[in-house]
This record gives structure tokens, C-alpha cells and sequence, in this order.
């Protein structure tokens, strides 16, 4: 039981410190949603988002390995344990407080609510408890058997090898609903004809018996509770909910305006080929790379345009607006390029690498 029980708890490790791994720089991304002054509220980490994720993302897939190997199994047990205690606290926070909707947990391959994120963690800890107690009597010895550390070393190494190909170029394995292939127009017909239905919910008090009720707009309007003086709406409590779950997809974010706020979306995913440069925090962004980008993006046989969530940034191209957190989930590099075919992706690539590829 207690192998078996190593072996599950070892492979769920990796594989979470894998997806992070592989995408890294999205994980920072989640980091720094945690730092935000809406949430923690410790801005100045924000820029030592990329150096945590290393480091979180490192305890997960060497403690994991160890786990598998039976590398120092105690001590590598007792740091896991800690390590879900920390992961607990934080996705607790997010949930309760319902301030970061996805913790990042595997990436953006699964996907897990606040709550899901929480009691997840706590089910890994209650299992990494109770493989410390069925390895309670362990002797450990101080001589690591030939081949577990060697192997470890290659494992750190291969790691490694992933995080740099994440950070410095796009991920090797894209889990994002960006991947190149994804029909971005045909993805906009689906979430139109399938909507989310929502309904607006009020708290009702009785000002007479002091009874509360909660009751959702139809039922307000058809059951006259607006003519009755004694049923007042509560206030702060009214919220809007979903009724009927339509087709959901990060897609939806894809939404590029003009200054004026007018919606050239349509209009851009119907162009027979679009070079669209993004730039997710304009004031960081390398001026001359955002330069020699568009001098390049405007030599392609394509409508060029630049999205920023700052107006009149760019110089030689069209201007357009796109929200910050909508850019990072398609751009892991400031600048990036995404080019479209009637809507199609058919290419992503940051800055520095579009500047080297061939017309």
C-alpha cells in the first residue's frame, strides 16, 4: 500500500511541477496576481515573480523525484508536507476571499476552481501524512544507493533545460487555448451561438416577521415583491449568477478595441492574414525591439496592427487595446507576435525569435 500510495503521490508532484515547468513564465504571471495589491498586497515582489516560480516549481519536481527514488524519503516527505501547507494557505486565501480565480496549480492544463484548488491540497496532505506515518520506523542511512543521485542530477538538468526553452523561446508543449492551430473565429461562433445565461438575485427582508428570502429576478417581478412595501432589498447582497452554463473558453477574452472603445475583433479575425504585436506592459517593453518588430511585421504581405494596453504606442502601426490579463494569457514575452489567417493561428513567437525567422 505504502509503494503504491509513493509511487501516486510522487507522480502527481512531478507532473504539477511539470506543467509549471514547461510554462513558467504564466506561472509568475499567477504569482504576481497573488502579490497584487488587491490580494496580498506586496507589490515589490511583483518583480521577483519569475525567481519564486523557479524556486517553487524546483521543490516540487526534485522533492517529487526524490519521493519516487527514495532519495532521503523522510526528510523529502516532511518538506512536501510543508510544501502543501504553503500551497493550502494561499489557494484557502484565494477561495475565501475569491480574489485569484485559478491558482495555477497544474498550469493551463487542468483547470480547478478556489475551492477545488483547496481541497485538493488538503486530500495531498492528508496522503503525504499518511505515507509519513507508514514510513515512521525508516532507518535512513547516510549512503545514497549508486545511481539515485546521478539520475537525479539528469533530472535536474533535463528541468532545467525546460524552464530556459519556456522562458527564453515559447513553451515546448502548449497547454493554452492559444495553441497554433486554434481557429480563434471559429472559437468566437461556438461561444455566441452557446452563451452563459445569468440572473440577477436579491436578498429579501422582511421589514414585519423579519424573514429572509432570496429570490431571483423573475420570481421579484412575477410575484409583485415590488409592490409589497414590507419586502425590502437588501443591501450587498444582491448578486448575479449563472443559470445555465453555455460554451466557455478563454477565447472570450479576445477582445481588441480602438481608443474609443469601439470592437474590431470581428473585423481582424476576417483579414486573410493579420501580424498583430502585443505588448502586455508597454512602459517595460525594449523600444528598440518594439521598433525593429514593426519595421519587420510591415515588409509581410499582411495588415499589421499593435496591441498594448496603452494607447499611441506604437509608431508605425495602427494602435489598438486589449486588457492586460487577456495579453498574458496569449504573450509570454513583451513584445510578442501572433499572426492569424481568417482568425487561424499560424504562428506565436516572441519578439527576438520573429526578428530571426525568414520571410
Amino acid at each position: 500500500m505504502k509503494t503504491i500510495l509513493r509511487y501516486l503521490l510522487s507522480i502527481i508532484f512531478i507532473a504539477s511541477g511539470f506543467v509549471k515547468a514547461v510554462d513558467l513564465k504564466g506561472f509568475s504571471f499567477k504569482l504576481e496576481e497573488y502579490f497584487s495589491p488587491t490580494v496580498f498586497n506586496l507589490p515589490f515582489l511583483e518583480k521577483y515573480a519569475l525567481v519564486f516560480s523557479i524556486i517553487v516549481v524546483m521543490l516540487e519536481l526534485v522533492l517529487g523525484f526524490m519521493l519516487l527514488m527514495k532519495i532521503k524519503l523522510k526528510q523529502s516527505i516532511y518538506a512536501l508536507i510543508a510544501l502543501c501547507i504553503f500551497f493550502g494557505f494561499l489557494t484557502f486565501y484565494s477561495a475565501y476571499f475569491n480574489v485569484v480565480t485559478d491558482c495555477g496549480c497544474f498550469g493551463d492544463a487542468i483547470k480547478f476552481t478556489p475551492w477545488q484548488s483547496f481541497w485538493k491540497d488538503v486530500a495531498l496532505l492528508i496522503l503525504l501524512l499518511i505515507l509519513a506515518f507508514l514510513y515512521r520506523n525508516r532507518e535512513e542511512s547516510e549512503i545514497v544507493r549508486f545511481g539515485k543521485l546521478p539520475l537525479l542530477g539528469v533530472f535536474i538538468l533535463m528541468m532545467i533545460f525546460v524552464m530556459y526553452r519556456g522562458i527564453a523561446h515559447e513553451p515546448m508543449i502548449d497547454f493554452r487555448a492559444y495553441a497554433i492551430g486554434t481557429d480563434l473565429a471559429a472559437e468566437k461562433e461556438k461561444i455566441a451561438k452557446n452563451p452563459s445565461e445569468y440572473k440577477t438575485f436579491y436578498s429579501l427582508k422582511n421589514t414585519k416577521t423579519k424573514e429572509v428570502k432570496k429570490v431571483d429576478q423573475d420570481e421579484y417581478i412575477n410575484k409583485e415583491y415590488w409592490k409589497d412595501p414590507n419586502w425590502q432589498i437588501e443591501d450587498g447582497k444582491t448578486t448575479s449568477e449563472i443559470t445555465k452554463k453555455g460554451y466557455e473558453s478563454e477565447i472570450s477574452k479576445f477582445k481588441i478595441e480602438d481608443i474609443n472603445g469601439n470592437d474590431f475583433t470581428e473585423e481582424i479575425l476576417k483579414e486573410p492574414r493579420v501580424v498583430l504585436i502585443f505588448a502586455y506592459k508597454p512602459k517595460e517593453a525594449d523600444a528598440e525591439l518594439v521598433q525593429k518588430t514593426e519595421t519587420k511585421a510591415l515588409t509581410e504581405k499582411a495588415k499589421v496592427i499593435g496591441v498594448s494596453t496603452q494607447p499611441n504606442f506604437y509608431k508605425q502601426i495602427p494602435n489598438y487595446l486589449m486588457d492586460e490579463v487577456a495579453i498574458k494569457t496569449i504573450a509570454r514575452s513583451n513584445p510578442f507576435v501572433l499572426i492569424l489567417e481568417k482568425g487561424k493561428i499560424v504562428e506565436k513567437l516572441g519578439a527576438k525569435d520573429y526578428l530571426k525567422t525568414e520571410q
